[in-house]
């Protein structure tokens, strides 16, 4: 720094300060700056005038110096010197306690703070969480904020923040202070889970565990008791007999069809039937009813829904299962069975003649009319002819009629397609190009004949005709297994069509269609060629 003094003799003096360092000056407005007065001593540059004898010529008078006179004069020039002087000044630093720091008097705190900052001579400001001279001691669990002043206020368990004193709740609970349980149907931490029970089961606030409501069981109480088991948690046994279902919730009984009482325990008394008994049974002729479907069971020789029907004739018994065994034209008893002989003949089963074979009326003194190779046997006493399978009329001297066969030809034959049908037996002899038990079925393409036992052997694609073999040939073919082309000049089916070109045209023997020879031209060849 240079400063411009006034000096003596009205000549200025120059002032040359030291360079004290290259540091940046304290702000003075900081209240941690103390500051005083110092002396210091500084080298200073000064002027001052210098005289000296000047001399100088002048004209004059002596002629022995050639008109010139020497002359004197005292003239002053600016000089200069060095001095020393005192100088004061006002001297700022950071007060006891205190450092520079960035133009700044910054407190120092011998024991560095940990978590917090030194905010005054070995003071420190914690930050939340930490406390001690230091702030190196974290805070417990029950206590929070700057130097762990604050009281946390957090319940059931939960986790107090040190530093905000916000309260984590523990699983379970919500609230600021985690004093409430997680509302019904959730549950966990912060209870966001959603609980997964049914049925009306409560879940556990903090595990989501379900308490089954009674009659329910399962993870989620999804379930209902098991059989045999019912009310708070399935642990009751049920008291139901005979197929009774016990409610899963109180325990009461739920009776098969068929059974009654509390623990259903009494069958339904005799004519009733179904749930809770309250069917009234519809059987006749002494059937009896199921208790549970109300079926009945009948009495044997009577079948029918509600047994009013008598067994089928030829059938008796329990559920008309036995076969009668009468003969003769006996009538069977539908109950028992027991034959109910024509007369003419005794025994069991009707099976004895009272007229020796052959003889027949009152007296047995009438010779039967039948013929009998063909009959089964002649009434003892109308004389009526049985005739044999195959045979019919009044003395069984006639053969089945056509589409008739079997005993007395009562029975219609199923044969089709103009079969033969064996007056005995009804079975088909198949016409030729059928087959089958009922010749239903025609040949199979490429077979004919008689069972189509015959294989076809028609050429050119020609159709085989299942019933003799024979060929229809496509246009253009004949002969019997249609291998010979139409001769020259027809065409068609059966080459039965004549060619109509002319002027030596070839005929298509498919079509009829023309093939002209050279120099000719036109649908049949009618026209000659045009000469350019």
């Amino acid at each position: 720094m240079v400063l411009h003094l006034n000096s003596f003799l009205g000549f200025p003096v120059i002032l040359l300060y030291h360079w004290m360092g290259p540091t940046l000056p304290l702000n003075l407005e900081d209240p941690n700056v103390c500051s005083h007065w110092e002396s210091y001593s500084v080298t200073v540059q000064e002027s001052y005038p210098h005289p000296f004898d000047q001399i100088y010529y002048t004209s004059c008078t002596d002629i022995l110096n050639w008109f010139k006179c020497t002359r004197h004069r005292i003239s002053y020039r600016t000089a200069y010197r060095h001095g020393e002087k005192t100088m004061y000044r006002r001297k700022s630093q950071c007060c006891p306690g205190f450092y520079e720091s960035r133009e700044m008097c910054v407190p120092h705190c011998a024991d560095k703070c940990v978590h917090g900052r030194c905010i005054a001579p070995n003071t420190c400001q914690c930050e939340p969480g930490w406390g001690g001279p230091n702030c190196s001691s974290a805070c417990d669990s029950d206590h929070w904020g700057p130097h762990c002043s604050s009281r946390c206020q957090c319940k059931n368990g939960a986790l107090c923040n040190p530093i905000t004193g916000a309260c984590h709740c523990a699983s379970g609970f919500k609230g600021w202070r985690c004093e409430e349980r997680c509302d019904q149907g959730t549950y966990g931490n912060d209870c966001h889970q959603k609980c997964q029970c049914q049925n009306g089961a409560t879940c556990d606030h903090v595990t989501g565990e379900c308490r089954c409501p009674p009659g329910y069981t399962g993870a989620f109480c999804e379930d209902l008791c098991p059989p045999g088991k019912h009310g708070p948690q399935c642990e009751e046994r049920c008291p139901c007999q005979n197929g009774g279902v016990c409610h899963h919730v109180t325990g009461e009984c739920a009776c098969p069809p068929g059974w009654m009482g509390m623990v259903c325990g009494q069958p339904c008394p005799e004519g009733r039937y179904g749930k809770n008994c309250s069917q009234e049974c519809q059987c006749h002729n002494g059937g009896t009813c199921d208790s549970a479907t109300g079926q009945c069971h009948c009495s044997p020789g009577y079948t029918g829904e509600r047994c009013q029907d008598e067994c089928p004739v030829g059938s008796y018994g329990v559920h008309c299962a036995e076969t009668c065994k009468c003969v003769n034209g006996g009538k069977c008893y539908h109950i028992s069975g027991a034959c109910l002989c024509e007369p003419g003949y005794t025994g069991e089963h009707c099976e004895t003649r009272l007229c020796p074979e052959g003889i027949y009326g009152l007296k047995c003194d009438k010779k039967c009319p039948c013929h009998m190779p063909n009959t089964w046997s002649c009434h003892p006493m109308s004389g009526e002819c049985s005739c044999k399978p195959g045979w019919s009329g009044l003395y069984c001297n006639e053969t089945c009629s056509p589409g008739f066969y079997g005993e007395s030809c009562q029975q219609i034959c199923s044969c089709q397609n103009g079969a033969d049908c064996d007056s005995v037996t009804g079975k088909c002899t198949c016409a030729p190009g059928f087959k089958g038990v009922s010749c239903g079925t025609p040949c199979l393409p490429g077979t004919y004949g008689i069972n189509c036992s015959s294989v076809c052997n028609c050429k050119n694609e020609a159709m085989c005709s299942p019933v003799d073999g024979s060929c229809a040939c496509k246009a253009g073919w004949h002969g019997v297994d249609c291998s010979i082309n139409c001769p020259s000049g027809t065409w068609g089916l059966g080459c039965n069509l004549t060619c109509q070109c002319l002027n030596g045209g070839a005929c298509n023997a498919l079509d009829g269609t023309c093939t002209c020879a050279p120099g000719w031209r036109g649908e049949k060849c009618e026209l000659p060629c045009q000469v350019v």
